[in-house]
């Protein structure tokens, strides 16, 4: 399988504080990456940096064999202009743990807003895609309400579907069942799950252990900004070989 995501030497500080300390991470394509940590590790921050919402230090990031948020002139980076990185994100799906809905929009209204606006797609063809996408992830009955009448669960089903919309080659999670309640957490990843088994590539940060082990074909784990410790779930969950990724399981299992 090709690569899909090729993260090299990226470092990010905010003012003082050094966040990523020189992460180097592949995944390839059709493989779900699992990224654990505590809180402060640079798991978020790391994933924003895949799409160019936290612009990199040092270091390089590529999805698809394109880098991200640069053009390489004469050895050197230089940014891209502002609509030239919302190109590239559209080919980058990203849930956000609080979701990010339109309060104003329907539910399909939300689906179908970015590749309209974004990708130029006739909105009857946009909203027919969206009408499938809301079956996909369960909610066909919801399309015509709004965010504020739905759960948790269903609004991250609604953000999930918006970021399928796209058609992205990759998709990022940010903690996506961490503003849930428990009794919500299962509707979430039941969705991840069968992206995973149509083999959609993802990189998924969470505290979700159990799933974690069921559904990644990689385990990274993260602490004080560089990755510790990673491999195939079973080694890095039940047989872990560094002393700090022991000490984190233990507090979490």
């Amino acid at each position: 399988m090709s690569v899909m995501v090729d993260i090299r030497s990226v470092h990010k500080s905010f003012g003082p504080l050094e966040v990523l300390k020189g992460i180097d991470l592949s995944v390839r394509a059709g493989e779900v990456t699992v990224v654990l940590g505590p809180s402060g590790s640079g798991k978020s921050t790391l994933l924003r940096t895949i799409n160019h919402l936290e612009k990199v230090d040092r270091g390089a990031v590529s999805v698809d064999g394109t880098l991200i948020g640069y053009r390489r002139v004469g050895g050197r980076l230089h940014e891209l202009p502002e609509r030239e990185v919302l190109k590239q994100r559209t080919r980058i799906g990203f849930v956000f743990q609080n979701f990010h809905l339109f309060p104003h929009l329907t539910v399909v209204e939300n689906v179908v807003e970015a590749p309209v606006s974004a990708l130029k797609r006739p909105r009857e063809q946009a909203v027919r895609d969206a009408r499938r996408l809301l079956e996909r992830v369960g909610l066909a009955d919801k399309a015509d309400a709004y965010p504020k009448q739905l759960s948790g669960g269903q609004q991250q089903r609604v953000a999930i579907a918006r970021a399928l919309a796209l058609e992205p080659k990759l998709l990022l999670f940010d903690e996506p069942t961490s503003a849930l309640d428990p009794e919500l957490v299962g509707e979430v990843l039941d969705v991840i799950r069968d992206l995973a088994r149509q083999g959609t590539t993802m990189i998924v940060v969470t505290h979700e252990i159990g799933f974690a082990r069921e559904v990644a074909d990689t385990v990274v784990f993260m602490a004080d900004g560089r990755i510790v410790e990673q491999g195939p779930p079973g080694q890095v969950l039940d047989a872990p070989r560094e002393e700090r990724t022991r000490a984190f399981l233990s507090k979490v299992l």
